[in-house]
């Protein structure tokens, strides 16, 4: 975690990963006194030995991969896996070798029923966020074993000016909202029924408690897809190769 948490900086460090474009478009947001306090947090927690997930270098993974104007679609997550070797920066996804958790089950039998793919052998991700899927928990880290462990510290502040500047931009996106969680982060964004120009898909959470009660059946994939190919702006292959992703 040394380079986000570089104690001679005031705030996390803008990682050089990021595409300019996030770089830019997040300034102000990594300069914010809420990033001063969670850096300062963040380091107490590390201090005190806790194990924080993802390692450090993947925090903004979900930045990294997908460039603010490539950016199609958005899925919405409440914070990363607290199991080790599991997180690393994309919501639902998990590092090569690691079974799929069974809220991405639920999304892999979706995904299936919907357009047809069978579910790989893997739980990586990463083949999405490189077609402009934005994967994007709401706190980036987390400790282990310790679900919410780093809720209302400052993240949420950081990922709600994420999410604004994704919906500021003038090519349509789909934003898949999966749970009353993400329903409300993104609550602000004015789907095209009622004079917005993003598409504002909703559904519960694909979790093995709510799956049954409309996850099941959304149909968020196909739709996603049929919204952006009308606005020129393609479709995105949401199959994932068996091997997973660099």
């Amino acid at each position: 975690m040394s380079i986000p948490l570089d104690p001679a900086a005031d705030t996390p460090a803008i990682p050089e990963t990021l595409d300019e474009s996030w770089r830019v478009a997040l300034a102000d947001a990594f300069a914010a006194p809420s990033m001063a306090k969670l850096k300062r947090f963040l380091i107490e927690r590390k201090a005190d030995g806790a194990r924080i997930f993802p390692r450090g270098a993947d925090w903004f993974n979900a930045l990294a991969l997908t460039p603010l104007p490539a950016v199609r679609a958005v899925i919405l997550g409440q914070d990363p896996y607290h199991g080790p070797g599991q997180a690393h920066g994309l919501c639902f996804s998990v590092k090569p070798g690691v079974p799929p958790p069974p809220s991405l089950v639920n999304i892999f039998k979706e995904l299936r029923s919907d357009v047809g793919f069978p579910p790989p052998g893997h739980g990586h991700l990463v083949h999405w966020a490189q077609q402009g899927v934005l994967l994007l928990n709401s706190v980036l880290t987390v400790e282990m074993g310790k679900a919410g462990a780093h809720a209302n510290q400052g993240w949420e502040r950081f990922t709600d000016a994420v999410i604004a500047k994704v919906a500021a931009q003038e090519a349509p996106v789909a934003f898949l909202l999966w749970g009353a969680y993400a329903q409300k982060k993104a609550a602000f964004v004015q789907d095209v029924s009622a004079g917005g120009r993003h598409l504002v898909l909703r559904a519960p959470h694909p979790s093995p408690l709510s799956a049954y009660n409309g996850f099941f059946g959304c149909r968020h994939f196909s739709r996603a897809n049929e919204f952006l190919e009308a606005q020129g702006r393609g479709t995105i292959d949401w199959s994932l190769p068996q091997e997973p992703a660099a």
